[in-house]
């Protein structure tokens, strides 16, 4: 999105990872990492979907209880099912109750399952129709200042997180703790005095299993830095392998690699270590508590304390509430995750939108523009432009001219409102642009620049884009080609106007791309038009084709021509000289050659160069 700026070395591994780099705010004017506040932010895109939410949890809580039903069936049956006086009734009905058992569990799944998909997909609908809706209405500023992949990933892949992260934390707290709690409470109506043993037990094997994760956590994210910095190595070698190989910077981008690889295998050796510890110390923990377990379950035997079914029911219960115990524990990985993801993603939806406008309407403008007294600044530091004053008539061309940095470019983007000036006013048919509806300011001029951007779409589609919400007039589109110096090119395609030109047109050449949006610019048919550059990048065969092009689209137009090839300016009604934010000076191509100052001086700098 931003083209003019380098991503800072924090950036960079954020744009590696698909990451947002600097879309964070925080949510609700609270902590954003809070859980409370996530779901006060929530709370209104929830609050239609309540009865789903309710009968989710309460399919879940079904699917807790039929947890605990499994060693409460095996009671019965080891007790009274085998054995030559085995009961029948045991013998038939337990099997049976374990076959509707499962189907209540599976029906039950797969009922909580849907509820809380189709929650959560119809928040995820609007959140991701909100974002985008902002991102389109936000101010240019936003645009210059995030990268496109920090959007991309907010809008398509951070509210999956967010809603994914959601449900899996509803699923673990509503049912894995139920099934935790119907499991204890069984352990304990069975046997108490075995199940004070598993509540002494069991807590010292979550907190051994918590405090490894949390070093397992440090670990990946220091491992997953090292990733990034050693993916933007690579990165940067292949993108600037002409210096590398030019400058014999082979050694030294091979100890680099090397050194980073050798980083990296350390942390992977210290996961393993770490990691590798967590399942046979908790196995070994738990064998103490069966251990434990198997010894008084033995002693109260010989006492007929317990039965065999009992004992066995027991144990099950014990093994069962180990995993959704586990599964709390791990809870506040995921729950940090989403919470960082909201954070994104609510930072977007807060991005303020960019200003409306006044109510007056603007229809068929005359033309004239004036800038009065018009400053602005990116920032603080110096200016860029400095109370730039001058007045355009309806129907003249207007270039604009100077070294690099001048301000040329900021100056006709505050004519679209892209910014608005820090001082002065910019004025449309002698009226204040900020008293004019935004839309009605902007269906009133069109803009081609160097930079053609198109949509993966047919030619038509892209003339006619933005003009009209039905099919594009096919007669006016043929004659905008016409004029443009393409209907041969688009007449030679076998689909005609109807063909699709690939991601930005990549189908196209640059000439017949920059035609295209010429094309665009003749159809809006707008009495305002910016040129900024239209032909820098372009060779002399097609800068040829579309320099007739243009000057059929500016026929009747106020334009205003930004231009660094000063041969292609030599027929504006008026030049302005631009130095330092400031216009050094004005006149015509002739005039201005004749008074020897700057324009004279890059316009002999510029014929030396086309000499040589």
């Amino acid at each position: 999105m931003n083209s003019h700026r380098a991503p800072t070395s924090g950036e960079r591994g954020d744009i590696l990872l698909n990451k947002p780099a600097t879309l964070r705010k925080p949510i609700g004017g609270t902590d954003a990492s809070s859980p409370a506040a996530v779901m006060k932010r929530l709370w209104p895109y929830i609050r239609p979907l309540l009865g789903m939410v309710f009968l989710g949890i309460a399919t879940m809580g079904i699917v807790a209880a039929t947890e605990a039903g499994i060693p409460m069936l095996l009671k019965p049956l080891l007790d009274h099912g085998f054995g030559a006086k085995g009961s029948d009734h045991a013998k038939w009905l337990v099997p049976l109750a374990v076959v509707g058992l499962a189907l209540v569990r599976g029906a039950a799944q797969y009922a909580s399952g849907y509820f809380l998909s189709y929650v959560s997909n119809k928040i995820l609908l609007q959140l991701r129709l909100e974002m985008f809706e902002r991102m389109i209405h936000t101010s240019v500023g936003f645009f210059q200042r995030e990268t496109a992949s920090t959007v991309i990933n907010a809008i398509a892949f951070e509210v999956n997180q967010i809603l994914g992260v959601l449900q899996s934390v509803v699923v673990t707290l509503v049912r894995d703790s139920l099934t935790v709690v119907f499991l204890l409470g069984y352990l304990f109506i069975l046997n108490w005095r075995l199940t004070l043993i598993v509540a002494i037990i069991l807590p010292a094997i979550g907190w051994l299993v918590s405090k490894i994760n949390r070093r397992l956590r440090r670990l990946n994210r220091e491992h997953q830095a090292l990733t990034n910095e050693l993916s933007y190595v690579v990165e940067e070698t292949v993108g600037g392998y002409k210096v590398v190989k030019v400058h014999n910077g082979e050694p030294y981008e091979i100890s680099r690699f090397t050194e980073m690889s050798h980083r990296l295998r350390g942390y992977a050796m210290r996961m393993q270590v770490s990691g590798g510890l967590a399942q046979p110390l908790t196995q070994f923990l738990a064998s103490i508590a069966l251990a434990i377990v198997l010894t008084i379950a033995v002693v109260q035997s010989a006492k007929d304390q317990t039965t065999v079914g009992g004992f066995v029911a027991f144990v099950t219960s014990m093994l069962l509430v180990i995993s959704p115990l586990k599964h709390l524990i791990d809870i506040n990985q995921p729950m940090q995750r989403g919470m960082t993801a909201a954070e994104l993603i609510f930072g977007l939806i807060d991005e303020p939108a960019e200003p409306k406008g006044g109510g007056r309407r603007l229809e068929g403008a005359r033309g004239e523009v004036e800038f009065r007294d018009v400053s602005f600044a990116y920032s603080a530091d110096r200016p860029t432009l400095d109370q730039v004053s001058f007045k355009v008539a309806p129907g003249e061309l207007v270039a604009l001219a100077g070294p690099s940095g001048s301000g040329k470019t900021t100056l006709v983007n505050l004519l679209p409102r892209f910014f608005d000036p820090r001082g002065g006013q910019v004025l449309v048919d002698g009226v204040p642009i900020t008293e004019y509806d935004l839309h009605d300011l902007r269906g009133q001029m069109a803009m081609v620049s160097q930079d053609v951007v198109l949509f993966d779409d047919s030619i038509a589609a892209n003339v006619a884009y933005g003009q009209t919400g039905q099919t594009p007039d096919r007669e006016r589109v043929m004659s905008v080609l016409t004029a443009a110096n393409l209907a041969d090119v688009v007449n030679g395609l076998p689909k005609g106007i109807d063909t699709l030109i690939g991601g930005n047109g990549m189908r196209l050449s640059g000439g017949q791309r920059q035609r295209l949006a010429i094309a665009r610019a003749i159809y809006k048919d707008a009495p305002v038009l910016i040129l900024d550059e239209a032909t820098s990048a372009l060779d002399s065969e097609s800068e040829r084709h579309v320099q007739a092009a243009l000057e059929t689209l500016m026929k009747g137009r106020t334009t205003l021509v930004i231009a660094h090839r000063l041969s292609t300016i030599e027929r504006a009604d008026r030049i302005l000289v631009m130095e330092a934010g400031k216009i050094a000076e004005q006149g015509s191509h002739t005039e201005l050659l004749c008074k020897g100052g700057l324009y004279a001086h890059l316009h002999r700098i510029q014929y030396q160069q086309q000499a040589a």
